[in-house]
């Protein structure tokens, strides 16, 4: 985005930008151009017909005049139809455009890493879609045709005052010349107060949208006066910006008209006296004025609709660099694939292998693979497989090592190899991080607010890349896995829940989207949500709105656990699963719980020390590295901070 006060950093950029967006439906704007100029030509014409129709009114010719009128008003019929011919296509073909922008637009938003949202103001991105295209809609229904009139109509006028007087059509010049140069510099001044006016105006909608969605919290901490006066801030800070945009596009007008009536005057005083000097007959100079008279209209409209394109321009400016952001980076190559109701395989690309630190290496040419059963050690080797099983084959590398290749079966044994990891590069949150994770093993992460527990999942599922190290999942670096995939792989349920609008059984859904109705109930029943959801309005077709606003904040959390057993993933990561869930519902869902980690390799995050007394192993975190490790009980005999932080939270209970 632009820094505040600046002026669009590459206007031409932008516009070839905004116009390869037209492009994509040229038969439309074309129509379109057309369209406007035989409307516009037509007025011209029907202005010229004014000397004729007064010439020959003058000279009594009756039958001259009546052809005169006649082909005047089908001239402006003519120019009528296409005016409306050209408005009823502008509106379709920028309708088409916008909708392009917009598809365009939200799927690249989609691509783009977690680190983008973290560090910008939501209401500012929706804003884009809103404020932003919206001004990039208003210059197009209203700006792309009227500019090509109103050029057509200034250079038409132009020619067409010389033909008629072209000592006279001297000072209009004189009078062009002088309109120009203060729209050029009225343009210049005021193109860094319409980029400041769009980037403030995002910035005041995200401090709205964050005030409504936080008004509990607000009114909580009676923080409603504070709220009113940075809103006036931020208020003002828009009414500065708009008032520099609007105040030298405003002035253009007046300034226009002025000039062209003094110079109607002038022209005015000197044609009379031509005419009664003989000069010019009396048709041509009352067509010539009229033509001076309209020089102003065309002029005005040309700024006006400039300052519509100047606003479009930067907001399809903050559009374009935000889909200008680098998505996520995916080199990975190795797929996911269903190999039973229960078992996945990782699909390693044909030609490569598995080597050491999970990296992917080239087999050697030629080199013989082995074929191993599923799980089995690799001294287990058989000749035959049977067709359609589960396999895995080895062969030599290009550098002679023995590498995994073919279908590796997802386990869930996960490994972090000196991970140094930072949200900035110059602050690391973890530093030479060594862990592991069996399969089927639970692993616990405890340990103070800030510690690094929350950020070891984000970097599983690769919302974030390491910095340095490694991370494997089945021996293969998490950087060769597709993030689809790799995120296929894994069931998330965090302590921020988040509903979308529609049913419970959508929300539900949105795990799995092939999910039956029996499914989604069976997930429900794994998370204890099936009791609760019975006894809403409508069960399972409940509809769910603003966040899940109508549902307790435990309620919204057993909807989130039902999601992540719907997708039915091999690995799961609870992000304080049940933080909002009283003690008498934990109870309830721990075997549920229990039911859906069976057999997966499961990450919790806790605060409450209780909920992970039968982890396999407890991880204890202080300042990015592992201070502990151990079971429940190995952990207290050692009354280290595990001991600490358990015994602290009995004696506060």
């Amino acid at each position: 985005m632009a820094a505040p006060g600046n002026k669009p950093q590459n206007l031409g950029a932008t516009a070839r930008e905004l116009m390869s967006y037209m492009g994509r439906h040229k038969a439309l704007f074309f129509a379109v151009a057309v369209l406007v100029a035989v409307s516009a030509l037509a007025n011209l014409l029907g202005t010229y017909m004014i000397r004729p129709v007064v010439d020959s009114l003058a000279s009594g010719n009756v039958d001259a005049l009546v052809r005169g009128v006649a082909l005047t008003a089908a001239i402006y019929l003519v120019g009528i139809i296409a005016a409306y011919g050209y408005s009823q296509v502008m509106v379709y073909a920028a309708q088409k455009v916008l909708y392009d922008i917009r598809r365009d637009l939200f799927a690249h938003i989609q691509t783009l890493p977690l680190k983008y949202f973290d560090t910008r103001n939501r209401g500012d991105i929706m804003s884009l879609f809103t404020n932003d295209v919206d001004t990039v809609a208003e210059a197009m229904n209203n700006s792309f045709a009227m500019v090509i009139q109103s050029f057509i109509q200034i250079v038409g006028t132009l020619v067409l005052i010389f033909v008629l007087n072209w000592q006279l059509s001297l000072l209009v010049v004189v009078g062009y010349v002088a309109m120009f140069a203060y729209i050029r510099y009225s343009t210049k001044r005021s193109r860094g107060y319409f980029q400041r006016q769009q980037q403030v105006l995002g910035e005041l909608d995200g401090y709205i949208e964050e005030m409504v969605t936080g008004q509990k919290v607000v009114k909580v901490f009676n923080h409603e006066r504070a709220n009113v006066s940075e809103f006036r801030n931020k208020n003002e800070r828009l009414r500065v910006a708009g008032t520099g945009a609007q105040g030298y596009a405003a002035s253009m007008i007046p300034a226009v008209v002025s000039i062209s009536f003094a110079n109607y005057a002038l022209v005015s005083a000197l044609g009379g006296w031509m005419a009664l000097a003989g000069l010019t007959d009396v048709g041509a100079l009352a067509s010539y004025l009229v033509f001076v008279r309209q020089t102003a209209a065309p002029i005005n409209q040309f700024t006006q609709q400039s300052n519509f394109l100047l606003s479009a321009l930067a907001g399809a400016e903050r559009v374009f660099a935000a889909m200008h952001e680098k998505p996520e980076v995916d080199e990975g190559p190795v797929r996911l694939e269903r190999t039973g109701e229960k078992s996945w395989a990782w699909a390693v690309p044909e030609g490569m292998g598995v080597g050491a630190w999970g990296k992917l290496v080239p087999v050697a040419a030629g080199a013989p693979q082995k074929a191993f059963a599923a799980g089995k050690n690799a001294a287990a080797e058989k000749d035959e497989v049977a067709p359609g099983a589960l396999i895995e084959t080895s062969a030599t590398g290009a550098d002679g090592t023995v590498v995994a290749t073919g279908r590796i079966s997802l386990r869930g044994d996960v490994r972090f190899h000196e991970v140094d990891f930072g949200y900035a590069p110059e602050k690391l949150v973890l530093k030479g991080l060594n862990l592991f994770a069996k399969p089927g093993q639970k692993i616990a992460f405890v340990g103070s607010t800030g510690a690094g527990k929350t950020t070891i999942t984000n970097l599983i599922n690769r919302f974030y890349d390491v910095n340095a190290g490694e991370i494997t999942f089945d021996g293969i670096d998490v950087k060769n896995i597709a993030k689809d995939d790799l995120r296929r792989s894994l069931g998330i349920v965090l302590q921020d829940t988040h509903l979308f609008t529609g049913t419970i059984a959508e929300n539900i859904r949105f795990g799995n989207l092939g999910a039956t109705d029996d499914d989604v109930r069976r997930a429900a029943q794994i998370a204890n949500a099936d009791s609760f959801i019975r006894r809403l309005p409508q069960g399972y077709d409940t509809m769910v709105t603003s966040d899940g606003a109508n549902l307790s904040q435990g309620q919204r959390q057993l909807l989130a656990i039902a999601r992540a057993a719907v997708a039915d993933p091999p690995v799961l990561i609870l992000d304080e699963a049940t933080s909002s869930i009283d003690t008498r519902t934990e109870m309830l869902i721990s075997r549920g719980m229990d039911q859906l980690m069976q057999g997966r390799t499961t990450f919790v995050i806790a605060h409450r020390l209780s909920t992970v007394r039968d982890a396999d192993a407890i991880i204890v975190l202080e300042q990015g590295r592992i201070v502990e490790r151990g079971s429940h009980d190995e952990l207290l005999a050692q009354r280290g901070r595990y001991w600490q932080l358990y015994t602290g939270m009995l004696e506060l209970s």
